[in-house]
């Protein structure tokens, strides 16, 4: 049976109807972060009323007699407890209190009348009579009279709005002249669609109409409950005078008091009421990920952007070369890169000392320009587009949150940028094999040029002092001496110039290493900055469906 079907009057299983509350409690909780508290309040009021209601005495049934100024209403009120309980008006309201009427005895419905609003002093005991059959049958009965929901007193209206929102059933009480009034349809009947099992309507003060007419009227009056969407809820007809047209009124309120079901249906019809708005919130299922990979590439290559991975990038390129000449150029020009430093340390990159020093989490900052307008404008459309595309699938009133959600941590994006980038190991503290191969080549001819050159500086020496010559070996026609001081030293020029290409090489691959590990970072940033939050708002609205599912499940 579905929920529909049971506010109408099938039973309610007290049980399955907490189960529906807790999930909608869960719902809640959920939702209250992202979504407007306007569209959540009546939802939370019945979490609370509910959760009061059925703590207190489900022994008792609150049943309220509402009606306009004139209906008979306080007249009815005195005629079911067969007491002058409740002061009777005609034209002008009595009094802005109501008035209860217990079968049975007082103390234990206290506490639900202390709960309701009921003044001490306008509660009243139906419990000598109880020796009664008739009475006997009301035992756990609590009538209510309610002020004048017409009433010139605005103070009234209130009250009967707040009692109407608290009590387990509701007895409409109409007159013959004003049973049409669009007052009663419009702001009362017609609200309480979900309610058809908890209410009851008496045309009251039928004694002064013939059988024909009451029938006549009985008939126009089913015809505005069912435009109302009332169609089924009992129809009576009765008069305070005629004890005898109190019968079938009587007859359904023992049933209801026998039940003990007009709360458990109130409550499920609230829900049901209460349920119905918040499906708007909640649309098709959302996808496992809302935010494809585009888009994060998207937020990404912004953030890159922004973070100077391109400047950074072409330094770690500029690092290589730098290492490489230091590493494999002319040793007689290496020295002149001392007075060049490395692109990546101009930029606080790099391999950095080391030092026995604790570890921190502390990284130092970097040397990177801030980003211009361009590049900010450029990440604010790429985390609103994060934002757009989870939201594209989802009801309207989740967009805020996801935008919100996506721009919660922007501020910290810039540190957290620069910390990726700082932190991000760009290779370059890898020596190649083959530069210490060369290196040693390098110092190799460097030494067969001394050597050269010593060779020839002890001839010219011996010369000098008259002493023999030294016979120097050749090699085809020139000496061996002068053969090693131009060769080392021009040999080794030579190795440099033909090694740049692979230098050069070396430093693209570099520089796309640095780029991709860079990326990689930035990638990290971004989810974790931007697309985590967003994830976790389409977690919760993943959540609060399941949780709703089970709210409004048959």
């Amino acid at each position: 049976m579905s929920l529909v079907e049971k506010v109408r009057g099938g039973r309610v299983d007290a049980e399955e109807l907490v189960e529906r509350l807790d999930a909608l409690a869960k719902f809640l909780r959920l939702v209250d972060p992202h979504l407007p508290d306007n569209d959540l309040v009546a939802a939370h009021t019945l979490v609370e009323r509910a959760g009061t209601r059925l703590a207190l005495s489900r022994d008792h049934t609150v049943v309220a007699l509402a009606g306009s100024t004139g209906s008979g209403k306080s007249s009815l009120f005195n005629a079911l407890a067969r007491l002058r309980l409740s002061p009777v008006g005609v034209r002008r309201p009595t009094t802005g209190a109501a008035h209860a009427c217990v079968w049975g005895p007082l103390e234990p419905a206290n506490r639900l009348l202390d709960w309701i609003g009921v003044l001490p002093r306008q509660r009243f005991i139906r419990e000598s009579a109880l020796d009664g059959e008739d009475e006997a049958a009301l035992r756990g009965l609590v009538l209510l009279d309610l002020p004048d929901f017409d009433s010139i007193e605005r103070s009234h209206r209130l009250e009967v709005d707040r009692l109407l929102g608290l009590v387990d059933q509701v007895v409409w009480v109409v007159d013959p002249q004003k049973y049409g009034d669009r007052i009663l349809h419009q702001a009362y009947l017609s609200q309480f669609q979900t309610h058809v099992g908890v209410t009851i309507v008496v045309l009251n003060q039928a004694d002064r109409l013939s059988t024909h007419d009451t029938e006549v009227v009985l008939g126009d009056l089913k015809r505005l409950l069912a435009e109302d969407g009332l169609t089924g809820a009992p129809v009576l007809a009765t008069s305070a005078k005629q004890p005898g047209m109190l019968t079938e009124l009587r007859d359904t309120l023992e049933k209801t008091v026998a039940d003990r079901q007009a709360a458990l249906r109130r409550l499920a019809g609230d829900l049901e009421a209460v349920s119905g708005p918040l499906t708007e919130m909640i649309g098709p299922p959302a996808a496992e990920d809302e935010v494809d990979r585009a888009t994060v590439r998207q937020l990404a290559d912004a953030l890159a952007a922004s973070a100077g991975v391109g400047a950074v990038a072409d330094a770690a390129a500029g690092s290589y070369r730098h290492r490489a000449a230091a590493a494999t150029g002319w040793p007689l020009l290496r020295g002149l890169r001392k007075l060049r430093p490395d692109p990546l340390r101009r930029l606080h990159l790099g391999d950095k000392p080391a030092t026995d020093a604790v570890s921190t989490d502390i990284v130092p900052r970097t040397s990177l320009p801030a980003p211009d307008a361009a590049q900010k404008s450029a990440v604010g459309l790429s985390v609103r587009a994060v934002a757009t595309r989870a939201a594209a699938p989802l009801p309207a009133v989740w967009a805020p949150a996801l935008t919100n959600a996506s721009r919660a941590r922007l501020n910290d994006l810039p540190d957290a940028l620069d910390r990726a980038v700082a932190k991000t190991d760009l290779g370059s503290g890898r020596t190649p094999l083959w530069w210490r191969g060369v290196g040693l080549l390098q110092w190799l001819l460097v030494a067969a040029a001394v050597a050269g050159l010593g060779w020839l500086v002890v001839g010219y020496l011996l010369r000098a002092l008259g002493m023999p010559e030294i016979n120097y070996p050749e090699v085809g026609s020139v000496p061996l001496p002068t053969l090693m001081l131009l060769g080392g030293l021009f040999t080794g020029l030579l190795l440099w110039l033909l090694l740049k290409p692979l230098v050069d090489l070396g430093a693209r691959r570099a520089r796309h290493r640095a780029e991709q590990r860079l990326r990689q970072s930035i990638t990290e940033v971004s989810r974790e900055y931007v697309v985590a939050p967003v994830r976790e708002v389409l977690n919760a609205y993943a959540q609060a469906r399941e949780a709703l599912t089970a709210v409004r499940s048959e």
